[in-house]
Protein backbone atom coordinates (compact mmCIF):
# COMPACT_ATOMS: atom_id res chain seq x y z
CA UNK A 1 0.00 0.00 0.00
CA UNK A 2 2.70 1.97 0.83
CA UNK A 3 4.21 1.53 -2.50
CA UNK A 4 1.32 2.14 -4.43
CA UNK A 5 0.95 5.61 -2.83
CA UNK A 6 4.16 6.80 -3.23
CA UNK A 7 3.68 5.57 -7.28
CA UNK A 8 0.38 7.69 -6.97
CA UNK A 9 2.18 10.67 -5.20
CA UNK A 10 4.83 10.65 -8.01
CA UNK A 11 2.08 10.11 -10.87
CA UNK A 12 0.60 13.46 -9.31
CA UNK A 13 4.02 15.74 -9.18
CA UNK A 14 4.63 14.43 -12.68
CA UNK A 15 1.29 15.91 -13.94
CA UNK A 16 1.43 18.77 -11.47
CA UNK A 17 4.79 19.53 -13.91
CA UNK A 18 3.17 18.81 -16.99
CA UNK A 19 0.45 21.28 -16.49
CA UNK A 20 2.91 23.74 -15.53
CA UNK A 21 5.12 23.06 -19.19
CA UNK A 22 1.64 23.80 -20.37
CA UNK A 23 0.78 26.54 -19.03
CA UNK A 24 4.28 28.28 -19.16
CA UNK A 25 4.37 26.97 -22.83
CA UNK A 26 3.69 30.25 -25.58
CA UNK A 27 0.08 30.28 -27.11
CA UNK A 28 -0.61 29.37 -30.59
CA UNK A 29 -2.46 32.06 -32.51
CA UNK A 30 -5.72 30.78 -33.61
CA UNK A 31 -6.36 30.42 -37.03
CA UNK A 32 -8.53 33.64 -37.27
CA UNK A 33 -6.04 35.31 -36.19
CA UNK A 34 -3.74 34.11 -38.40
CA UNK A 35 -5.64 35.11 -41.73
CA UNK A 36 -5.96 38.45 -40.36
CA UNK A 37 -2.54 39.08 -39.50
CA UNK A 38 -1.91 37.63 -43.04
CA UNK A 39 -4.67 39.95 -44.48
CA UNK A 40 -3.10 43.21 -42.81
CA UNK A 41 0.86 42.29 -43.83
CA UNK A 42 -0.68 41.65 -47.66
CA UNK A 43 -2.59 44.84 -47.59
CA UNK A 44 0.36 46.90 -46.23
CA UNK A 45 2.69 45.31 -48.68
CA UNK A 46 0.09 46.15 -51.44
CA UNK A 47 -0.05 49.60 -50.40
CA UNK A 48 3.38 49.74 -50.57
CA UNK A 49 3.42 48.66 -54.13
CA UNK A 50 0.90 51.02 -55.21
CA UNK A 51 2.66 53.69 -53.61
CA UNK A 52 5.79 52.52 -55.66
CA UNK A 53 3.40 52.10 -58.79
CA UNK A 54 2.13 55.61 -57.97
CA UNK A 55 5.56 57.42 -57.57
CA UNK A 56 6.85 55.36 -60.55
CA UNK A 57 4.04 56.55 -62.60
CA UNK A 58 4.07 59.83 -61.21
CA UNK A 59 7.73 60.68 -62.10
CA UNK A 60 7.20 59.26 -65.65
CA UNK A 61 4.55 61.86 -66.05
CA UNK A 62 6.57 64.70 -64.95
CA UNK A 63 9.13 63.44 -67.39
CA UNK A 64 6.12 63.28 -70.15
CA UNK A 65 5.67 66.72 -68.99
CA UNK A 66 9.11 67.93 -69.08
CA UNK A 67 9.68 66.30 -72.50
CA UNK A 68 6.22 67.86 -73.99
CA UNK A 69 6.74 71.30 -73.03
CA UNK A 70 10.86 70.79 -74.42
CA UNK A 71 9.27 69.52 -77.31
CA UNK A 72 6.41 72.33 -78.16
CA UNK A 73 9.60 74.65 -77.50
CA UNK A 74 11.66 73.06 -80.48
CA UNK A 75 8.44 73.18 -82.45
CA UNK A 76 7.95 76.83 -81.89
CA UNK A 77 11.57 77.34 -82.53
CA UNK A 78 11.03 75.52 -85.94
CA UNK A 79 8.32 77.30 -86.86
CA UNK A 80 9.64 80.89 -86.53
CA UNK A 81 12.89 79.67 -88.22
CA UNK A 82 10.94 78.19 -91.12
CA UNK A 83 8.58 81.33 -91.22
CA UNK A 84 11.85 83.63 -91.05
CA UNK A 85 13.62 81.55 -93.95
CA UNK A 86 10.20 81.24 -96.27
CA UNK A 87 10.14 85.29 -95.35
CA UNK A 88 13.96 85.28 -97.27
CA UNK A 89 12.99 83.08 -100.13
CA UNK A 90 12.43 85.24 -103.58
CA UNK A 91 9.21 83.59 -104.69
CA UNK A 92 9.16 84.63 -108.15
CA UNK A 93 6.03 86.55 -108.70
CA UNK A 94 4.19 89.40 -110.09
CA UNK A 95 7.63 91.80 -108.65
CA UNK A 96 9.72 90.02 -111.39
CA UNK A 97 7.08 88.95 -113.77
CA UNK A 98 8.71 85.77 -113.62
CA UNK A 99 12.52 86.87 -115.23
CA UNK A 100 15.62 85.04 -114.50
CA UNK A 101 18.99 85.20 -115.55
CA UNK A 102 18.23 82.42 -117.82
CA UNK A 103 15.28 84.55 -119.68
CA UNK A 104 15.87 88.07 -119.32
CA UNK A 105 17.65 90.35 -122.46
CA UNK A 106 21.14 91.15 -122.32
CA UNK A 107 21.42 92.87 -125.67
CA UNK A 108 20.83 96.10 -125.05
CA UNK A 109 20.88 99.59 -126.08
CA UNK A 110 22.03 102.63 -124.49
CA UNK A 111 22.45 106.21 -124.46
CA UNK A 112 23.64 109.15 -122.98
CA UNK A 113 21.46 111.90 -121.88
CA UNK A 114 22.23 115.11 -120.59
CA UNK A 115 20.40 118.57 -119.99
CA UNK A 116 22.14 121.35 -120.65
CA UNK A 117 21.10 125.00 -119.64
CA UNK A 118 20.11 127.43 -121.72
CA UNK A 119 23.09 129.74 -122.85
CA UNK A 120 25.35 127.25 -122.24
CA UNK A 121 27.44 126.49 -125.52
CA UNK A 122 30.01 124.62 -126.70
CA UNK A 123 32.16 124.64 -130.01
CA UNK A 124 30.21 123.05 -133.18
CA UNK A 125 32.25 120.04 -133.30
CA UNK A 126 31.87 118.92 -129.58
CA UNK A 127 29.88 116.32 -128.83
CA UNK A 128 25.48 116.37 -128.30
CA UNK A 129 23.15 113.77 -127.07
CA UNK A 130 19.86 113.41 -126.39
CA UNK A 131 18.02 115.95 -124.32
CA UNK A 132 17.41 114.41 -120.78
CA UNK A 133 13.63 115.88 -121.36
CA UNK A 134 13.42 114.19 -124.27
CA UNK A 135 14.83 110.65 -123.08
CA UNK A 136 12.42 110.86 -120.25
CA UNK A 137 9.14 111.61 -122.78
CA UNK A 138 10.35 108.66 -125.11
CA UNK A 139 10.53 106.58 -121.72
CA UNK A 140 6.91 107.26 -120.67
CA UNK A 141 5.61 107.03 -124.38
CA UNK A 142 7.13 103.52 -124.57
CA UNK A 143 5.21 102.86 -121.31
CA UNK A 144 2.38 99.93 -121.45
CA UNK A 145 2.33 98.43 -118.14
CA UNK A 146 4.53 99.93 -115.67
CA UNK A 147 6.65 102.98 -114.55
CA UNK A 148 8.50 103.19 -111.18
CA UNK A 149 10.58 106.26 -110.34
CA UNK A 150 12.91 107.01 -107.47
CA UNK A 151 13.51 110.59 -107.07
CA UNK A 152 15.65 112.69 -104.32
CA UNK A 153 13.57 115.84 -105.29
CA UNK A 154 9.61 116.12 -106.60
CA UNK A 155 8.64 119.63 -108.34
CA UNK A 156 7.40 119.81 -111.42
CA UNK A 157 5.63 123.03 -111.29
CA UNK A 158 7.76 126.57 -111.01
CA UNK A 159 6.73 129.30 -112.61
CA UNK A 160 10.21 130.36 -113.56
CA UNK A 161 10.60 129.88 -117.88
CA UNK A 162 12.52 126.80 -117.85
CA UNK A 163 9.58 125.19 -115.90
CA UNK A 164 7.47 124.10 -118.86
CA UNK A 165 9.39 120.63 -119.58
CA UNK A 166 8.59 120.15 -115.99
CA UNK A 167 5.26 121.12 -116.39
CA UNK A 168 4.80 119.05 -120.05
CA UNK A 169 6.62 115.60 -117.68
CA UNK A 170 3.62 116.38 -114.92
CA UNK A 171 0.91 116.04 -117.79
CA UNK A 172 2.34 112.97 -119.13
CA UNK A 173 2.77 111.14 -115.89
CA UNK A 174 -1.59 112.25 -115.94
CA UNK A 175 -2.09 110.72 -118.81
CA UNK A 176 -0.48 107.46 -117.97
CA UNK A 177 -2.10 107.29 -114.77
CA UNK A 178 -5.58 107.85 -116.88
CA UNK A 179 -4.52 105.10 -119.23
CA UNK A 180 -4.46 102.62 -116.08
CA UNK A 181 -0.88 102.00 -116.37
CA UNK A 182 0.74 101.65 -113.12
CA UNK A 183 2.88 104.01 -111.52
CA UNK A 184 5.03 103.43 -108.52
CA UNK A 185 6.93 106.12 -106.76
CA UNK A 186 8.91 106.37 -103.85
CA UNK A 187 10.28 109.50 -101.89
CA UNK A 188 12.29 110.61 -98.39
CA UNK A 189 9.58 111.12 -96.11
CA UNK A 190 11.26 115.24 -96.21
CA UNK A 191 8.60 115.59 -99.42
CA UNK A 192 5.75 114.42 -97.77
CA UNK A 193 3.77 117.24 -98.50
CA UNK A 194 4.78 118.04 -101.93
CA UNK A 195 2.20 119.18 -104.39
CA UNK A 196 3.13 116.90 -106.77
CA UNK A 197 3.33 113.44 -105.45
CA UNK A 198 -0.49 114.25 -103.93
CA UNK A 199 -1.44 115.52 -107.14
CA UNK A 200 -0.20 112.16 -108.84
CA UNK A 201 -1.30 110.09 -105.64
CA UNK A 202 -4.57 111.70 -106.32
CA UNK A 203 -5.01 110.24 -109.57
CA UNK A 204 -3.99 106.76 -108.64
CA UNK A 205 -0.05 106.31 -108.78
CA UNK A 206 1.16 104.57 -105.38
CA UNK A 207 3.72 106.66 -103.63
CA UNK A 208 6.12 105.93 -101.36
CA UNK A 209 8.07 107.78 -98.47
CA UNK A 210 11.63 106.30 -96.79
CA UNK A 211 12.52 107.21 -93.63
CA UNK A 212 15.81 107.31 -93.78
CA UNK A 213 16.74 110.24 -90.88
CA UNK A 214 15.38 107.43 -88.66
CA UNK A 215 17.36 104.58 -89.74
CA UNK A 216 20.72 106.49 -90.38
CA UNK A 217 20.32 110.30 -89.85
CA UNK A 218 20.60 110.42 -93.79
CA UNK A 219 18.33 111.58 -96.30
CA UNK A 220 17.25 109.69 -99.84
CA UNK A 221 19.61 111.05 -102.87
CA UNK A 222 18.94 107.86 -105.00
CA UNK A 223 17.28 108.62 -109.19
CA UNK A 224 16.33 106.34 -111.13
CA UNK A 225 13.69 104.90 -113.86
CA UNK A 226 12.69 101.53 -114.71
CA UNK A 227 9.90 100.86 -117.26
CA UNK A 228 7.76 97.78 -118.27
CA UNK A 229 10.37 96.25 -116.42
CA UNK A 230 12.50 96.37 -119.53
CA UNK A 231 14.07 100.32 -119.71
CA UNK A 232 16.23 101.82 -117.46
CA UNK A 233 17.28 105.30 -116.45
CA UNK A 234 20.01 106.03 -113.66
CA UNK A 235 21.74 109.38 -113.21
CA UNK A 236 22.25 112.86 -111.78
CA UNK A 237 18.85 114.31 -112.45
CA UNK A 238 15.80 114.21 -110.01
CA UNK A 239 12.28 114.76 -111.01
CA UNK A 240 12.51 118.82 -110.32
CA UNK A 241 12.01 121.47 -112.67
CA UNK A 242 15.45 122.85 -112.35
CA UNK A 243 17.02 119.43 -113.64
CA UNK A 244 15.13 120.25 -116.77
CA UNK A 245 16.14 123.85 -117.10
CA UNK A 246 18.91 125.36 -114.94
CA UNK A 247 21.12 122.30 -114.28
CA UNK A 248 23.78 120.35 -116.08
CA UNK A 249 22.89 117.03 -115.77
CA UNK A 250 23.72 113.56 -116.74
CA UNK A 251 22.89 110.03 -116.99
CA UNK A 252 22.37 107.20 -118.99
CA UNK A 253 19.03 105.15 -120.23
CA UNK A 254 19.31 101.20 -121.05
CA UNK A 255 16.81 99.96 -123.16
CA UNK A 256 15.28 96.57 -123.63
CA UNK A 257 17.51 95.24 -120.86
CA UNK A 258 15.34 92.87 -118.63
CA UNK A 259 18.49 91.72 -117.14
CA UNK A 260 19.64 95.05 -115.84
CA UNK A 261 16.16 95.21 -114.25
CA UNK A 262 16.31 92.14 -112.97
CA UNK A 263 18.80 93.48 -110.55
CA UNK A 264 17.96 97.64 -110.27
CA UNK A 265 14.13 96.28 -109.59
CA UNK A 266 15.73 95.07 -106.38
CA UNK A 267 16.92 98.05 -104.69
CA UNK A 268 13.95 99.36 -105.64
CA UNK A 269 12.08 96.35 -103.80
CA UNK A 270 14.11 97.15 -100.84
CA UNK A 271 12.92 101.28 -100.83
CA UNK A 272 9.44 99.95 -101.16
CA UNK A 273 9.86 97.29 -98.20
CA UNK A 274 10.99 100.08 -95.60
CA UNK A 275 8.02 102.53 -96.48
CA UNK A 276 5.67 103.92 -93.20
CA UNK A 277 8.71 102.15 -90.95
CA UNK A 278 10.76 103.09 -88.43
CA UNK A 279 13.89 100.72 -88.65
CA UNK A 280 15.70 98.77 -91.14
CA UNK A 281 14.55 95.10 -90.92
CA UNK A 282 17.04 92.24 -88.54
CA UNK A 283 17.38 90.12 -92.01
CA UNK A 284 16.45 90.98 -95.21
CA UNK A 285 14.12 89.04 -97.71
CA UNK A 286 15.91 86.96 -100.59
CA UNK A 287 13.89 88.97 -102.85
CA UNK A 288 16.08 92.30 -102.13
CA UNK A 289 19.79 90.18 -102.54
CA UNK A 290 21.83 91.46 -104.93
CA UNK A 291 21.68 89.18 -108.28
CA UNK A 292 25.38 90.57 -109.67
CA UNK A 293 28.53 92.49 -108.36
CA UNK A 294 31.73 92.57 -108.82
CA UNK A 295 32.79 89.12 -109.02
CA UNK A 296 29.44 88.09 -110.49
CA UNK A 297 29.06 90.54 -113.26
CA UNK A 298 26.11 90.73 -115.57
CA UNK A 299 27.60 90.38 -119.09
CA UNK A 300 26.02 91.39 -121.86
CA UNK A 301 25.75 93.28 -125.19
CA UNK A 302 26.06 97.66 -125.28
CA UNK A 303 25.43 98.81 -128.75
CA UNK A 304 26.83 95.48 -130.21
CA UNK A 305 29.73 96.20 -127.49
CA UNK A 306 31.01 93.24 -125.06
CA UNK A 307 30.45 94.37 -121.99
CA UNK A 308 30.33 93.50 -118.59
CA UNK A 309 27.91 95.44 -115.85
CA UNK A 310 26.53 95.65 -111.87
CA UNK A 311 24.51 98.05 -110.12
CA UNK A 312 26.02 99.53 -106.40
CA UNK A 313 24.43 100.90 -103.69
CA UNK A 314 24.70 103.01 -99.87
CA UNK A 315 25.10 103.22 -97.48
CA UNK A 316 26.06 99.86 -96.04
CA UNK A 317 22.62 99.72 -94.13
CA UNK A 318 21.11 99.24 -97.09
CA UNK A 319 23.13 96.74 -98.57
CA UNK A 320 21.61 93.30 -98.52
CA UNK A 321 23.46 89.83 -98.98
CA UNK A 322 26.10 90.27 -101.92
CA UNK A 323 24.87 94.01 -102.81
CA UNK A 324 28.39 96.09 -103.66
CA UNK A 325 28.80 99.89 -101.91
CA UNK A 326 28.72 102.07 -103.82
CA UNK A 327 32.57 103.33 -102.87
CA UNK A 328 33.58 99.23 -103.19
CA UNK A 329 32.14 100.24 -107.18
CA UNK A 330 33.97 103.13 -107.22
CA UNK A 331 36.90 101.89 -106.03
CA UNK A 332 36.75 98.53 -108.74
CA UNK A 333 36.52 100.97 -111.53
CA UNK A 334 39.82 103.00 -110.54
CA UNK A 335 41.63 99.85 -109.94
CA UNK A 336 40.35 98.91 -113.56
CA UNK A 337 41.82 102.02 -115.12
CA UNK A 338 45.16 101.57 -116.84
CA UNK A 339 45.97 104.67 -118.48
CA UNK A 340 43.66 107.45 -117.25
CA UNK A 341 40.63 108.65 -114.46
CA UNK A 342 38.34 111.29 -115.48
CA UNK A 343 36.09 112.03 -112.36
CA UNK A 344 33.39 114.95 -112.69
CA UNK A 345 31.36 115.84 -109.42
CA UNK A 346 29.93 118.98 -108.30
CA UNK A 347 31.31 118.63 -104.48
CA UNK A 348 34.48 117.31 -103.58
CA UNK A 349 34.47 117.08 -100.24
CA UNK A 350 36.33 113.84 -98.26
CA UNK A 351 34.81 114.81 -94.92
CA UNK A 352 31.82 113.08 -93.08
CA UNK A 353 29.95 115.25 -90.79
CA UNK A 354 28.25 114.21 -87.95
CA UNK A 355 27.05 115.40 -84.50
CA UNK A 356 28.52 118.76 -84.66
CA UNK A 357 31.77 116.61 -85.39
CA UNK A 358 33.87 116.73 -88.68
CA UNK A 359 36.08 113.59 -89.68
CA UNK A 360 38.24 113.45 -92.53
CA UNK A 361 37.04 110.41 -94.87
CA UNK A 362 39.87 109.06 -96.67
CA UNK A 363 38.43 106.63 -99.03
CA UNK A 364 37.84 107.99 -102.25
CA UNK A 365 40.38 110.93 -101.59
CA UNK A 366 43.32 107.57 -100.60
CA UNK A 367 42.34 105.71 -104.07
CA UNK A 368 43.18 109.22 -106.10
CA UNK A 369 46.53 109.45 -103.91
CA UNK A 370 47.03 105.86 -104.82
CA UNK A 371 46.59 106.23 -108.47
CA UNK A 372 49.02 109.12 -109.01
CA UNK A 373 51.35 107.58 -106.72
CA UNK A 374 51.47 103.84 -107.02
CA UNK A 375 50.41 103.52 -110.70
CA UNK A 376 51.65 106.73 -112.38
CA UNK A 377 47.56 106.69 -113.48
CA UNK A 378 46.74 109.95 -115.39
CA UNK A 379 44.38 111.93 -112.68
CA UNK A 380 41.74 114.58 -114.47
CA UNK A 381 39.27 115.99 -111.43
CA UNK A 382 36.11 118.59 -112.68
CA UNK A 383 34.56 120.43 -109.78
CA UNK A 384 31.78 122.64 -109.87
CA UNK A 385 32.16 126.21 -108.79
CA UNK A 386 29.30 128.22 -107.38
CA UNK A 387 28.27 130.40 -104.15
CA UNK A 388 27.61 126.80 -102.62
CA UNK A 389 30.57 125.78 -102.67
CA UNK A 390 32.20 124.87 -99.72
CA UNK A 391 35.63 126.45 -98.81
CA UNK A 392 36.99 123.18 -97.55
CA UNK A 393 37.72 121.97 -100.98
CA UNK A 394 40.53 124.10 -101.91
CA UNK A 395 41.86 122.76 -98.82
CA UNK A 396 41.66 119.11 -100.51
CA UNK A 397 42.58 120.16 -103.96
CA UNK A 398 45.62 121.67 -102.66
CA UNK A 399 46.64 118.94 -100.85
CA UNK A 400 46.25 116.77 -104.05
CA UNK A 401 48.30 118.94 -105.75
CA UNK A 402 51.17 118.89 -103.67
CA UNK A 403 51.79 115.18 -103.72
CA UNK A 404 53.01 115.51 -107.30
CA UNK A 405 54.71 118.84 -106.83
CA UNK A 406 57.73 116.46 -105.61
CA UNK A 407 57.34 113.79 -108.42
CA UNK A 408 57.69 113.68 -112.64
CA UNK A 409 55.64 110.94 -113.26
CA UNK A 410 52.52 112.02 -110.94
CA UNK A 411 50.03 113.09 -113.09
CA UNK A 412 47.37 115.41 -112.04
CA UNK A 413 45.29 118.56 -113.34
CA UNK A 414 42.22 120.04 -111.25
CA UNK A 415 39.75 122.16 -112.85
CA UNK A 416 36.26 124.10 -111.74
CA UNK A 417 33.38 124.28 -113.89
CA UNK A 418 31.36 127.51 -113.08
CA UNK A 419 28.45 128.29 -115.63
CA UNK A 420 27.50 131.37 -113.81
CA UNK A 421 30.56 133.32 -114.63
CA UNK A 422 30.22 132.93 -118.76
CA UNK A 423 26.30 132.93 -117.97
CA UNK A 424 26.33 136.58 -116.82
CA UNK A 425 27.03 137.71 -119.79
CA UNK A 426 24.81 135.12 -122.23
CA UNK A 427 22.09 133.88 -119.76
CA UNK A 428 19.27 136.78 -120.26
CA UNK A 429 17.67 135.17 -116.98
CA UNK A 430 20.31 135.39 -114.85
CA UNK A 431 20.18 139.20 -113.93
CA UNK A 432 18.19 139.44 -110.19
CA UNK A 433 17.84 135.37 -110.33
CA UNK A 434 18.26 133.55 -107.43
CA UNK A 435 18.24 130.46 -109.30
CA UNK A 436 21.97 129.21 -110.46
CA UNK A 437 23.33 127.08 -113.13
CA UNK A 438 25.24 124.38 -111.73
CA UNK A 439 26.82 121.34 -113.39
CA UNK A 440 25.75 118.48 -111.33
CA UNK A 441 27.30 115.70 -113.02
CA UNK A 442 28.37 112.38 -111.01
CA UNK A 443 30.65 110.01 -113.18
CA UNK A 444 33.64 108.59 -113.48
CA UNK A 445 35.49 106.96 -116.71
CA UNK A 446 38.51 105.38 -117.73
CA UNK A 447 39.79 103.74 -120.45
CA UNK A 448 38.10 100.45 -119.77
CA UNK A 449 35.30 101.48 -117.23
CA UNK A 450 32.70 104.14 -115.85
CA UNK A 451 30.46 104.93 -112.99
CA UNK A 452 27.44 106.73 -113.34
CA UNK A 453 26.06 107.54 -110.05
CA UNK A 454 23.70 109.70 -107.49
CA UNK A 455 26.63 110.96 -105.57
CA UNK A 456 28.78 113.82 -105.62
CA UNK A 457 31.86 112.86 -103.70
CA UNK A 458 30.92 114.22 -100.23
CA UNK A 459 31.83 111.59 -97.83
CA UNK A 460 28.96 112.37 -95.43
CA UNK A 461 26.49 111.43 -98.17
CA UNK A 462 28.51 107.92 -99.20
CA UNK A 463 27.86 107.33 -95.12
CA UNK A 464 24.38 108.50 -94.49
CA UNK A 465 22.23 108.84 -97.66
CA UNK A 466 20.36 106.30 -99.81
CA UNK A 467 22.30 106.01 -103.69
CA UNK A 468 22.67 104.00 -106.38
CA UNK A 469 25.09 103.80 -109.08
CA UNK A 470 25.49 101.80 -112.18
CA UNK A 471 29.60 100.20 -113.35
CA UNK A 472 29.80 99.68 -116.65
CA UNK A 473 32.99 97.80 -117.99
CA UNK A 474 34.03 97.57 -121.88
CA UNK A 475 37.48 95.50 -123.22
CA UNK A 476 36.48 97.43 -126.37
CA UNK A 477 36.40 101.20 -125.00
CA UNK A 478 37.73 102.39 -128.27
CA UNK A 479 34.60 101.44 -130.08
CA UNK A 480 32.85 104.41 -131.09
CA UNK A 481 29.50 103.21 -130.21
CA UNK A 482 30.45 101.98 -126.86
CA UNK A 483 29.52 104.09 -123.77
CA UNK A 484 33.02 104.72 -122.36
CA UNK A 485 34.08 106.34 -125.44
CA UNK A 486 30.94 108.47 -125.15
CA UNK A 487 31.44 109.24 -121.75
CA UNK A 488 35.01 110.05 -122.36
CA UNK A 489 34.13 112.33 -125.10
CA UNK A 490 31.83 114.20 -123.16
CA UNK A 491 34.50 115.43 -120.07
CA UNK A 492 37.12 115.89 -122.40
CA UNK A 493 34.58 118.48 -124.05
CA UNK A 494 33.33 120.04 -120.71
CA UNK A 495 37.73 120.08 -120.07
CA UNK A 496 38.60 121.66 -122.52
CA UNK A 497 35.38 124.30 -122.92
CA UNK A 498 35.82 127.69 -121.52
CA UNK A 499 33.39 127.23 -118.27
CA UNK A 500 36.53 124.67 -116.96
CA UNK A 501 39.08 126.98 -114.94
CA UNK A 502 41.93 125.99 -113.44
CA UNK A 503 42.09 128.43 -110.61
CA UNK A 504 38.11 129.24 -108.19
CA UNK A 505 36.77 131.99 -109.86
CA UNK A 506 34.85 135.10 -107.50
CA UNK A 507 32.03 132.65 -107.23
CA UNK A 508 33.27 130.02 -105.57
CA UNK A 509 31.98 130.51 -101.99
CA UNK A 510 33.86 133.02 -101.07
CA UNK A 511 37.21 131.53 -102.04
CA UNK A 512 38.99 134.05 -100.97
CA UNK A 513 37.59 135.60 -98.01
CA UNK A 514 36.88 131.78 -96.34
CA UNK A 515 40.49 130.69 -97.41
CA UNK A 516 41.93 131.80 -93.78
CA UNK A 517 38.67 130.62 -92.02
CA UNK A 518 39.12 126.97 -94.05
CA UNK A 519 42.22 126.65 -93.08
CA UNK A 520 41.60 126.79 -89.14
CA UNK A 521 38.89 123.73 -89.28
CA UNK A 522 39.84 121.38 -87.39
CA UNK A 523 39.47 118.09 -89.41
CA UNK A 524 40.47 114.26 -86.93
CA UNK A 525 40.91 111.13 -88.55
CA UNK A 526 38.29 108.77 -89.29
CA UNK A 527 38.20 106.08 -86.96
Amino acid sequence: MEGRSDWLAASSRQEGLEQMRLKNRPREPSPSLTRVGSNFYSAVKQQDYSASVWLRRKDKLEHSQQKCIVIFALVCCFAILVALIFSAVDIMGEDEDGLSEKNCQNNCRIAVVENIPEGINYSESAPSHLSLFQGWMNLLNMAKKSVDIVSSQWDLSHNHPSACQGQHLFEKLLELLSQKIEIKLVSDVLHKNSDLLTNLGKKGAEVMHVNLTAYNDGHLQSSFWIVDKQHVYIGSASLEWRSLGQMKELGVIVYNCSCLVLDLQRIFALYSSLKSKSKVPPMWSKRVHAVYNSTNKLTLTLNETNSEMFVSNSPRLLCPKDRMLDTDAIYSVVDDAEQFIYIAVMDYLPIINVTNETRYWPYLDGKIREALILRNIKVRLLISCSKETNPLTFNFVSSLKAICLMGSSCNLKVKFFDLEEECAFTCKDNKNSSVLKLNRNKYVVTDRSAYIGNFDWVGTYFHQNAGAGLVINQADAGNKTGIIKQLKAVFERDWHSHYAKSSPTKNCSGYKQNKAAANKTAITNVQ
